[in-house]
């Protein structure tokens, strides 16, 4: 497994469960513009194609359209009205994705300077589970993880022993 160095807590524990379950021979689309998390897969052998910027709820003709193996949706599900949609289209039979969790202590993620960048949905775990068990995908793996802050102050003492983030190994149901 690899033990490199990572900018992020999350980066990391991401990349690992990745890793553990598929092979950087995979070609894989990752849902959404390319990041510095495509970066890091791409260092580490995999080929990876990224979805264009398109609104997903609308149009998901790259999704419909691509020949990979694996789907990646990396805290991708929470900004989309009906990730429902999108998780129907996807070819592919293996999908990795992470999402936020709901914290009962903050309210969802809404960005003050972009109109883009909000969360629809915070996700329960089960939540997110019943979604992807709905949309024909069988889990195989889950991992949760917290997302602790340098600051002061009950919520962020809370961040350290709460999960934050949830990522799922899941394959397209046979009865699909």
């Amino acid at each position: 497994m690899y033990e490199g160095k990572f900018p992020h807590k999350r980066y990391r524990i991401t990349f690992q469960f990745l890793q553990k379950h598929i092979p950087n021979t995979s070609k894989i689309l990752d849902l959404g513009v390319e990041n510095p998390f495509t970066k890091v897969m791409k260092e580490h052998g995999y080929t990876v194609e990224n979805t264009k910027g398109e609104d997903l709820d609308i149009d998901t003709s790259t999704i419909k359209n691509s020949k990979a193996d694996v789907v990646t949706a990396f805290e991708i599900f929470e900004h989309l009205l009906s990730p429902f949609t999108v998780l129907k289209d996807i070819k592919a039979d293996k999908l990795v994705a992470s999402v936020p969790l709901k914290l009962w202590f903050a309210s969802a993620y809404k960005s003050k300077t972009d109109t883009r960048d909000r969360h629809y949905h915070e996700f329960e775990d089960w939540q997110f589970d019943w979604l992807l068990e709905k949309s024909g995908w069988k889990i195989i793996d889950r991992q949760k993880w917290t997302n602790p802050t340098k600051k002061i102050g009950f919520r962020p003492i809370l961040r350290w022993f709460t999960p934050r983030y949830y990522a799922v190994y899941a394959e397209r149901n046979s009865n699909n």
